[in-house]
């Protein structure tokens, strides 16, 4: 946020930022206890780094091609395929649009989009599950650039008016490389152009926003600046009358490994089922019952 000024933060996020603290103190311990050794990626890049360069370095480690979200259907595809590769790593992803499991306490996606807490051995990330897909998209690849550069963060990135601070901006960066990569938009340009409507040709092969392909294409200088504010101040227009069709609804034991995180619950189950954790810290931890977490167990398992 801008430095001048002095923000306040909801109770709904200071209640998320506390839960996944609580969450990551847990397990940052049981991953030293047992032996893991400490993620070699955090922290290993610095502001004086190219953004094309750690772009590529985290599309590497994720085992990513620059193409990756070509073949894929959809936005929720996507983002379901890039939280699990991030998983792989060792990172931990939540997505969730409430506070825990209470459906009564909504996360404000004009508050926030996604907060990262970096760590060595247990770095989480939080996507607001109340934002569009395409911009948890862009949140996702953002934190992971955090996480490279080892610097925590709460994210806003309202209509990509970032802070000024040189972190957030060059995060911006990574992340726009890493899911546009420059070559490949200017190799495509002119097939996007003869589809009568570049921005959503973009949107829809890189799984973006229509917002995240115009701003890629006047930074690759592919479009004017007048062709950027003409295409925004539409696009800025239409937003109150878009419908969000994220919400928190649904299955509830389909929405938990969302919510707990794959990687944590996993952790969680295995702890509890050797006897190192008790079950009641389990259910503390995962904000789920007794009867719930057996549930979760057996179907999370068999998933």
């Amino acid at each position: 946020m801008d430095s001048e000024q002095s923000p306040s933060f909801s109770p709904e996020l200071i209640n998320t930022v506390q839960i996944i603290e609580q969450r990551q103190g847990w397990l940052r311990e049981y991953l030293i206890q047992s032996g893991v050794e400490p993620l070699p990626f955090v922290y290993s890049k610095n502001l004086n780094d190219n953004h094309k360069d750690i772009a590529e370095e985290i599309r590497t480690k994720l085992e990513l091609t620059d193409k990756w979200t070509s073949n894929l259907p959809n936005w929720e595809t996507a983002l379901k395929f890039l939280m699990e590769k991030t998983e792989e790593t060792g990172i931990n992803v939540i997505r969730n649009g409430v506070v825990g499991n209470n459906t009564h306490r909504k996360l404000n996606y004009k508050e926030f989009r996604g907060f990262v807490i970096v760590d060595n051995y247990a770095p989480f990330v939080f996507i607001n599950g109340s934002d569009f897909k395409s911009a948890q998209m862009f949140t996702l690849a953002h934190e992971l650039a955090h996480i490279w550069l080892g610097s925590s963060a709460v994210s806003d990135l309202r209509n990509l008016q970032t802070a000024k601070d040189e972190t957030e901006i060059l995060c911006d960066k990574v992340a726009a490389e890493f899911l546009v990569p420059g070559n490949f938009l200017i190799e495509k340009w002119n097939d996007f152009r003869e589809t009568g409507n570049p921005f959503q040709a973009i949107a829809r092969s890189f799984k973006v926003s229509e917002l995240v392909a115009a701003r890629r294409s006047l930074d690759l200088k592919l479009i004017s600046k007048s062709d950027f504010i003409e295409f925004y101040s539409k696009y800025i227009n239409k937003i109150p009358i878009q419908k969000n069709k994220d919400k928190s609804g649904g299955n509830y034991y389909n929405n938990q490994p969302f919510r707990i995180g794959r990687r944590f619950a996993n952790a969680v189950i295995t702890a509890a089922k050797e006897g190192s954790l008790l079950y009641r810290d389990a259910y503390k931890l995962t904000g789920l019952t007794a009867k719930t977490f057996q549930e979760f167990e057996n179907k999370f398992r068999t998933d």
